[in-house]
């Protein structure tokens, strides 16, 4: 009786510890893969998340849900002539979706010529989404 009272409690224990799966899925949020120049696509970095400032990565694995990203262009066109004052940074919001990987790029719209101060010489898209597997680490308390 004493080992199944024993064997009960150490079996309380872990299954309390444990993540459920369904805890462990999350989507990914990508900037690594190089877009398509030659639809105005190009790369851009992240530097805040949710409002939070972050130390751009290639992968942000997350929990399902709504994200604001905070994502500054690197474009290097040379049809480009904004003054650097002009180059700010733009938010993207993304729906992640578990087992989902989305790819993140800055859309140079190229129907004229920019110049000056003008901002809208770019937005932020997701360029390409695809299944991916993806489980977060589970969190120690």
């Amino acid at each position: 009786m004493k080992s199944l009272l024993a064997w009960l409690s150490l079996f309380t224990l872990l299954s309390g510890c444990a993540t459920s799966p369904d805890e462990m899925h999350c989507g990914t949020v990508s900037g690594y893969l190089e877009p398509d120049r030659s639809q105005g696509l190009y790369r851009a970095v992240v530097t805040h998340l949710d409002g939070t400032p972050v130390i751009s990565r290639p992968n942000y694995q997350l929990p399902p849900g709504k994200y604001e990203f905070t994502l500054a262009e690197l474009i290097d066109s040379e049809t480009l002539e904004v003054k650097l004052a002009a180059r700010k940074t733009k938010v993207l919001v993304i729906q992640v979706e578990a087992g989902q990987q989305y790819h993140f790029a800055a859309k140079f719209n190229q129907d004229k010529i920019y110049r000056g101060l003008e901002t809208d010489y770019w937005q932020p898209v997701i360029w390409q989404q695809a299944f991916h597997e993806c489980e977060l680490a589970p969190q120690l308390p």
